[in-house]
């Protein structure tokens, strides 16, 4: 039996996402039987493949950058999780959502700086006007909330998934948990 094309994705969150997962600890190995991780912040693949069976992604869509990345990660996805509250709701990436993005970024680069304030015009991706969740931009298959999810919840609904059936995760997470 050939094994699933497996990626992450890490969006504008902590990574709080992709620890719980490596949480998993020696569950990772029973995973790791099933798939083969073929792009994640994990792993040192720097382009996103072509032909991805399951893929979560963790973080908001924030920046123009995120939004490229995840409608390519949509195209080339057969299914897409969002993993966490971050990509289900925007969560702490969209407390920013009731400023002017001018404010936002005279913040971060010329209030908040003692050398050189100025706003950044290479290797910064611009911010879009708001902070939002995955769904906002495409089709998300599964949505696993949680801050972050439990491995155990990430785990199960992996196994569901890696043998060909929709987790049912009412009774496993909820917002915040």
């Amino acid at each position: 039996m050939s094994k699933l094309r497996m990626a992450t994705v890490w969006l504008d969150g902590c990574s709080g996402c992709h620890m719980s997962f490596l949480d998993l600890d020696e569950r990772l190995l029973l995973i790791a039987e099933k798939v083969d991780l073929v792009y994640s912040p994990l792993v040192d693949v720097k382009e996103f493949p072509l032909d991805v069976d399951l893929t979560l992604v963790e973080g908001a869509v924030s920046s123009e950058d995120d939004l490229h990345k995840i409608r390519m990660v949509r195209e080339r996805t057969k299914t897409l999780v969002s993993l966490g509250d971050c990509a289900v709701t925007s969560n702490v990436p969209g407390m920013r959502n009731p400023f002017p993005l001018q404010a936002i970024y005279d913040r971060a680069y010329k209030e908040n700086v003692t050398l050189d304030p100025q706003i950044p015009g290479e290797m910064v991706p611009p911010l879009l006007a708001k902070s939002r969740p995955v769904h906002e931009f495409v089709t998300v298959d599964v949505f696993i909330p949680g801050c972050p999810p439990s491995a155990d919840t990430i785990f199960y609904a992996l196994s569901e998934l890696l043998e060909g059936r929709m987790p049912e995760l009412s009774a496993k997470t909820r917002f915040g948990a």
